[in-house]
Protein backbone atom coordinates (compact mmCIF):
# COMPACT_ATOMS: atom_id res chain seq x y z
CA UNK A 1 0.00 0.00 0.00
CA UNK A 2 1.42 3.40 -0.93
CA UNK A 3 2.33 6.04 1.62
CA UNK A 4 -0.61 8.80 2.18
CA UNK A 5 0.06 12.66 1.22
CA UNK A 6 1.17 15.30 3.17
CA UNK A 7 -2.16 17.47 4.36
CA UNK A 8 -4.09 14.20 3.24
CA UNK A 9 -7.38 13.47 5.70
CA UNK A 10 -7.28 9.79 6.94
CA UNK A 11 -9.39 7.98 9.69
CA UNK A 12 -7.85 6.36 12.25
CA UNK A 13 -10.03 3.50 13.57
CA UNK A 14 -9.81 1.64 17.10
CA UNK A 15 -11.12 -2.40 15.84
CA UNK A 16 -12.07 -4.52 18.30
CA UNK A 17 -10.07 -8.47 16.95
CA UNK A 18 -14.20 -9.46 16.63
CA UNK A 19 -13.99 -6.25 13.56
CA UNK A 20 -16.32 -4.51 15.59
CA UNK A 21 -15.06 -1.04 15.21
CA UNK A 22 -15.00 1.11 18.75
CA UNK A 23 -14.17 4.60 17.34
CA UNK A 24 -12.68 6.42 14.64
CA UNK A 25 -11.54 9.69 14.18
CA UNK A 26 -10.23 12.29 11.75
CA UNK A 27 -6.82 13.26 11.04
CA UNK A 28 -4.43 15.28 8.43
CA UNK A 29 -1.26 14.05 7.42
CA UNK A 30 1.73 15.77 8.37
CA UNK A 31 4.06 13.38 7.34
CA UNK A 32 4.25 9.81 6.08
CA UNK A 33 8.22 8.46 6.57
CA UNK A 34 9.16 5.01 7.46
CA UNK A 35 9.68 5.55 10.76
CA UNK A 36 6.23 7.18 11.99
CA UNK A 37 2.64 8.24 10.51
CA UNK A 38 2.40 11.84 11.84
CA UNK A 39 -0.97 12.67 11.72
CA UNK A 40 -2.64 15.79 13.45
CA UNK A 41 -6.05 17.12 14.35
CA UNK A 42 -7.65 19.96 15.74
CA UNK A 43 -10.70 21.12 17.88
CA UNK A 44 -13.60 19.92 15.25
CA UNK A 45 -12.52 17.22 14.28
CA UNK A 46 -15.13 14.81 13.41
CA UNK A 47 -15.14 11.45 15.16
CA UNK A 48 -17.39 8.84 16.58
CA UNK A 49 -17.10 6.90 19.74
CA UNK A 50 -19.21 4.47 21.99
CA UNK A 51 -22.37 6.33 23.04
CA UNK A 52 -21.29 5.26 26.65
CA UNK A 53 -18.14 7.11 25.80
CA UNK A 54 -19.14 10.29 25.18
CA UNK A 55 -22.22 10.13 27.82
CA UNK A 56 -19.69 9.26 30.81
CA UNK A 57 -17.68 12.45 29.33
CA UNK A 58 -20.68 14.58 29.23
CA UNK A 59 -21.72 13.86 32.67
CA UNK A 60 -18.03 13.20 33.96
CA UNK A 61 -19.13 9.93 35.58
CA UNK A 62 -16.16 7.33 34.66
CA UNK A 63 -18.38 4.23 35.85
CA UNK A 64 -20.08 4.75 32.49
CA UNK A 65 -16.83 4.16 31.01
CA UNK A 66 -17.37 0.57 32.30
CA UNK A 67 -20.39 -0.32 30.94
CA UNK A 68 -18.50 0.55 27.92
CA UNK A 69 -15.93 -1.86 27.84
CA UNK A 70 -18.36 -4.46 29.16
CA UNK A 71 -20.72 -3.62 25.88
CA UNK A 72 -17.62 -3.79 23.58
CA UNK A 73 -17.03 -7.11 25.73
CA UNK A 74 -19.97 -8.49 24.30
CA UNK A 75 -20.06 -7.05 20.65
CA UNK A 76 -23.06 -4.76 22.01
CA UNK A 77 -22.72 -0.92 22.17
CA UNK A 78 -23.06 2.09 19.07
CA UNK A 79 -21.41 4.41 17.89
CA UNK A 80 -22.38 8.07 18.41
CA UNK A 81 -20.96 11.24 16.39
CA UNK A 82 -18.51 13.42 18.15
CA UNK A 83 -16.16 16.22 17.59
CA UNK A 84 -12.52 16.32 18.94
CA UNK A 85 -12.45 19.34 21.44
CA UNK A 86 -9.97 21.22 23.67
CA UNK A 87 -6.55 20.71 22.38
CA UNK A 88 -4.61 20.24 19.09
CA UNK A 89 -2.84 17.27 18.59
CA UNK A 90 -0.10 15.93 17.20
CA UNK A 91 0.30 11.62 16.61
CA UNK A 92 3.23 9.66 16.29
CA UNK A 93 2.62 6.51 15.06
CA UNK A 94 5.10 3.80 14.60
CA UNK A 95 3.62 1.40 12.28
CA UNK A 96 4.83 -1.84 14.04
CA UNK A 97 5.09 -0.42 17.82
CA UNK A 98 2.02 -1.09 20.60
CA UNK A 99 1.95 2.50 20.89
CA UNK A 100 1.60 6.25 20.17
CA UNK A 101 2.99 8.91 21.03
CA UNK A 102 0.65 12.05 21.11
CA UNK A 103 1.30 15.63 22.35
CA UNK A 104 -1.41 17.88 23.00
CA UNK A 105 -1.11 21.70 22.32
CA UNK A 106 -3.56 24.19 23.88
CA UNK A 107 -3.58 27.86 22.65
CA UNK A 108 -1.61 30.61 23.96
CA UNK A 109 -1.20 34.03 23.04
CA UNK A 110 -0.64 34.01 19.32
CA UNK A 111 0.97 30.59 19.04
CA UNK A 112 0.31 27.07 21.04
CA UNK A 113 2.43 25.67 24.12
CA UNK A 114 2.38 21.97 24.56
CA UNK A 115 -0.17 20.96 27.30
CA UNK A 116 2.12 17.65 27.53
CA UNK A 117 2.45 14.16 26.17
CA UNK A 118 0.22 11.34 25.88
CA UNK A 119 1.66 7.77 25.21
CA UNK A 120 -1.22 5.48 24.42
CA UNK A 121 -1.35 2.02 24.53
CA UNK A 122 -2.57 0.19 21.56
CA UNK A 123 -2.10 -2.17 18.47
CA UNK A 124 0.09 -2.16 15.87
CA UNK A 125 -1.14 -0.17 12.72
CA UNK A 126 -3.12 -1.87 10.10
CA UNK A 127 -3.14 0.13 7.27
CA UNK A 128 -6.26 0.76 4.87
CA UNK A 129 -7.08 2.58 2.12
CA UNK A 130 -8.54 5.27 4.18
CA UNK A 131 -6.34 5.25 6.65
CA UNK A 132 -5.15 3.32 9.47
CA UNK A 133 -6.77 0.39 12.28
CA UNK A 134 -5.16 -0.02 15.76
CA UNK A 135 -7.17 -0.70 18.82
CA UNK A 136 -6.61 1.37 22.27
CA UNK A 137 -5.53 -1.25 25.13
CA UNK A 138 -6.96 1.36 27.33
CA UNK A 139 -3.37 2.16 29.70
CA UNK A 140 -1.67 4.94 29.33
CA UNK A 141 1.21 7.10 30.74
CA UNK A 142 1.00 11.06 30.48
CA UNK A 143 4.07 12.99 30.56
CA UNK A 144 4.73 16.40 31.59
CA UNK A 145 6.48 18.64 28.91
CA UNK A 146 9.49 18.68 29.74
CA UNK A 147 10.10 15.25 30.70
CA UNK A 148 10.54 15.85 34.15
CA UNK A 149 7.54 14.02 35.66
CA UNK A 150 5.13 11.12 34.29
CA UNK A 151 2.07 8.99 35.55
CA UNK A 152 0.16 5.93 33.91
CA UNK A 153 -3.40 6.19 33.68
CA UNK A 154 -6.72 4.26 33.91
CA UNK A 155 -4.81 1.26 34.85
CA UNK A 156 -8.11 0.21 36.74
CA UNK A 157 -9.59 0.01 33.36
CA UNK A 158 -7.15 -1.70 31.92
CA UNK A 159 -7.38 -4.76 34.63
CA UNK A 160 -10.95 -4.37 33.84
CA UNK A 161 -10.21 -5.11 29.98
CA UNK A 162 -7.87 -7.79 31.00
CA UNK A 163 -10.57 -9.39 32.83
CA UNK A 164 -13.26 -9.04 30.42
CA UNK A 165 -11.18 -10.41 27.65
CA UNK A 166 -10.82 -7.31 25.14
CA UNK A 167 -6.50 -7.83 26.13
CA UNK A 168 -5.35 -11.12 25.81
CA UNK A 169 -2.37 -12.33 27.80
CA UNK A 170 -0.39 -12.40 24.54
CA UNK A 171 -1.83 -8.37 24.18
CA UNK A 172 -0.54 -7.74 27.50
CA UNK A 173 2.87 -8.80 27.21
CA UNK A 174 3.18 -7.02 23.99
CA UNK A 175 2.04 -3.84 25.88
CA UNK A 176 3.96 -4.42 29.07
CA UNK A 177 7.58 -4.38 26.60
CA UNK A 178 6.24 -1.51 25.00
CA UNK A 179 5.89 0.13 28.54
CA UNK A 180 9.46 -0.69 29.31
CA UNK A 181 10.37 0.61 25.08
CA UNK A 182 8.79 4.01 25.94
CA UNK A 183 10.26 4.64 28.93
CA UNK A 184 13.40 4.52 27.41
CA UNK A 185 12.99 6.74 24.98
CA UNK A 186 12.28 9.71 27.58
CA UNK A 187 15.76 9.19 28.51
CA UNK A 188 16.84 9.88 25.10
CA UNK A 189 18.17 12.89 23.61
CA UNK A 190 17.52 11.89 19.75
CA UNK A 191 14.23 10.30 20.67
CA UNK A 192 10.38 11.98 19.55
CA UNK A 193 10.32 13.41 23.07
CA UNK A 194 13.35 15.66 22.29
Amino acid sequence: MRGFETGQTVVRRDVHRSGRVWSELALRVVADIGEALVTACAPGAQARWPSLYAQARAEGDRSVRTEAFEAMATGEGELAAGMWQETDLLLWKPPTSWFSINAFFFPDGDGRRLRNWYVNFEHPTRRTDAGFDTLDLTVDLVVAPDLTRWEWKDEDEYVQVQRLGIVSDTEHHAVDAARGEVLVMLTEPSSVFA
